[in-house]
Formats: C-alpha cells, sequence, structure tokens
C-alpha cells in the first residue's frame, strides 16, 4: 500500500521604519540580488526508490508472517528491485509483485548510500489469497510550502529553508522527478501553545511553476520555468544581520503575499535565526508561524537575510529561521555533486 503525506506578520510600521527595512540601499558592484518571493506553491515530487514506512504482518493460515521485518529490511530503506524488476513507483511494485508465487524473491535497497540486498519468502494472506511481503511504501509526496528567493539571471529558487523528510520515518527523502506548482491557501489553522498551526490549500499538477533539482538540510532548490514578480534587493551576509526589528513576506490568504513585522536575534548556531511574529494582524490571523509558512523571506535593512524554518511548538509566535548566505551555500553545494556526477 501507498501513502502519501508530507510532511513539511503587519502590525502597521511606522513610514520611515518601513522604508528602512524594505527600501534597497545603494549596490556595490559585484552585490549579489535575488528577488524575495513568500509566494505559496505545492510542491510535488517522486522518490528515487519505493521508501519502507513501516513493516506490518501478514495473516496467514498458520499465524502471523513478516517477511520482509525477518529478512532484515527497516522502514526509512529504499527499495529499487524487486526480483528482475526496477520499482521507483508504485505501479512498478504492484507489477513486480503480481508475480510473487511464494518462491523467495531478492529486493534490492539503498540504505545510508549503501546498495543492500535481502531474499525474502512472500507469505500467503489469508484474507485476499495474495502473496505479501509485509510492507508500507511511499513512493512520492505532496504538500505546500514557501517560496524563499528567486534569481533572475539563472532561473534558481530556494524554498523552505529546510529538507523534505518524511513524516513516519523522519528520513530526509532523494526527490526524483519534481514540481513546484501553482496554489491557492484557502484557510488556516491557527496555532496554539502545544499545537502547530497549518496553511490549508490547493494546488494544481497542471500549472507548474518550475522543477525541484535537489532536497538538502537548507531547503529545496530548483528551476522556474517563468519567473517570479518582485524586485530584487541584495543578499545580506550574516555578519549584517542585527538583532532586532524585520519584515518578513508570507502568503497566507489566496494568493496574496503581504509584509508583515517580526523580530529577529542571532539566539542559534551554523546560520540559524530566532524569530519572534510582532505583527497583530498575523497574529490574529495564524497566531503567529504556522506550517506551510516554511521559506517566508525575512527582510532587514533593506537586504534578503534569510527564511522562515519552523515553529516553536510552546508559543506559536515564536520559530527558527535559516540566514540566506546557509541556503545560498546548500543550493552550490548541490549544483556541484550534480556537475561532478
Amino acid at each position: 500500500m501507498i501513502r502519501t503525506k508530507i510532511s513539511g506578520p503587519r502590525a502597521a510600521f511606522a513610514l520611515l521604519l518601513a522604508v528602512s527595512l524594505l527600501a534597497a540601499p545603494a549596490l556595490a558592484e559585484g552585490t549579489r540580488t535575488l528577488v524575495p518571493v513568500g509566494r505559496t506553491v505545492g510542491i510535488e515530487a517522486s522518490t528515487q526508490g519505493l521508501l519502507v514506512v513501516s513493516l506490518s504482518e501478514v495473516e496467514t493460515a498458520e499465524g502471523k508472517a513478516s517477511p520482509a521485518a525477518d529478512s532484515g529490511i527497516q522502514p526509512g530503506d529504499l527499495i529499487v528491485r524487486l526480483g528482475g524488476e526496477e520499482v521507483s513507483t508504485s505501479a512498478d511494485f504492484a507489477k513486480a509483485a503480481s508475480g510473487l508465487d511464494g518462491s523467495p524473491v531478492a529486493i534490492q535497497l539503498m540504505r545510508a548510500g549503501q546498495l543492500i540486498q535481502y531474499t525474502l519468502t512472500p507469505a500467503l494472506s489469508a484474507e485476499d489469497g495474495c502473496w505479501r511481503l509485509g510492507l508500507w511504501l511511499r513512493d512520492g509526496i505532496a504538500g505546500i510550502g514557501t517560496v524563499t528567493f528567486y534569481d533572475p539571471e539563472t532561473g534558481l529558487f530556494g524554498a523552505l529553508g529546510h529538507s523534505i523528510n518524511d513524516v513516519d520515518t523522519g528520513v530526509l527523502l532523494p526527490l526524483g522527478e519534481g514540481y513546484i506548482t501553482s496554489a491557492t491557501v484557502s484557510d488556516v489553522k491557527k496555532g496554539e501553545r502545544g499545537e502547530a498551526g497549518e496553511l490549508h490549500g490547493a494546488f494544481d499538477s497542471e500549472e507548474k511553476l518550475g522543477e525541484v533539482d535537489k532536497n538538502t538540510s537548507s531547503g529545496i532548490f530548483g528551476r522556474v520555468t517563468c519567473g517570479f514578480e518582485g524586485a530584487a534587493m541584495p543578499v545580506a551576509e550574516d555578519c549584517e544581520i542585527e538583532d532586532g526589528p524585520a519584515a518578513i513576506l508570507a502568503n497566507v490568504a489566496g494568493c496574496e503575499v503581504r509584509e508583515y513585522t517580526v523580530n529577529i536575534s542571532r539566539a542559534q548556531s551554523g546560520g540559524r535565526l530566532t524569530v519572534t511574529v510582532t505583527d497583530p494582524e498575523l497574529l490574529a490571523a495564524t497566531g503567529g508561524i504556522v506550517q506551510g509558512m516554511s521559506g517566508s523571506p525575512i527582510i532587514q535593512n533593506g537586504k534578503l537575510a534569510g527564511a522562515v524554518t519552523h515553529v516553536l511548538i510552546s508559543d506559536p509566535a515564536r520559530g527558527y529561521g535559516i540566514t540566506i548566505s546557509s541556503m545560498l551555500k546548500a543550493a552550490e553545494e548541490s549544483q556541484t555533486m550534480a556537475i561532478a556526477a
């Protein structure tokens, strides 16, 4: 069985303060500029292989059997071959499994970058008379998130500010073919202490905005097909980010991207930020930071400083972010690895 799920501010500033946050300063020669986006998009992608979500028991005439568990297969493994057939989708697996007859069958999988082979003996299900292996699998993800930036010169985009991990096993998903698509936010589950809020919306799989190339611990990256609206602004170096007022761009209703006020601090190490929502409108609408806002760009002193990544469950008005330099470093490293491969 295939299961698909993922998982992952605007009080009025005084005019002078708003200008100091968002107005781009004069650019030095060679300064990199990016368009801060803040738009919610749909994210759809297949996995490079079939992810083992969990192991199950098969009810047989002789009792319960667990072929996959008994062989040594573990949740988080990626199955790439069943018998003599390569499998990357649920349809591939179902086709290969239709030939099971109770004889031992070889399964190849990836675990921590290593190719491993196991041999399983299928169990005959007393419920439906089919040969079963005792596996729950996933072949892709679908959900919504926020695009952080777009580079008009190269078409590169970055989103989320964190990786896409499997909701059941927690493993970083190695993505195959993937896309970002047009999306609309329909409503918001407001965040409360002890329970994260969430953006709810619909996305149009036919209206593809770009391709997803890489899933990294610092965000997902790819290339857009038609770009995003907005003016480019300079990128902040980590040393330029200050404790104090900033703004985020977020899309929490329909397709509208708005500016909301926050405070940021450098309480976290490794390119991480602490973000506190101060905007009354956003607090009233969402309770602060909610799932689906991951990737909302952070702007300070006229520069793109980073992105929102996580909410603090004990206080939805607070959360975490990542510096834009950390996202760009991950994008460049993933591109270098792709070229080397």
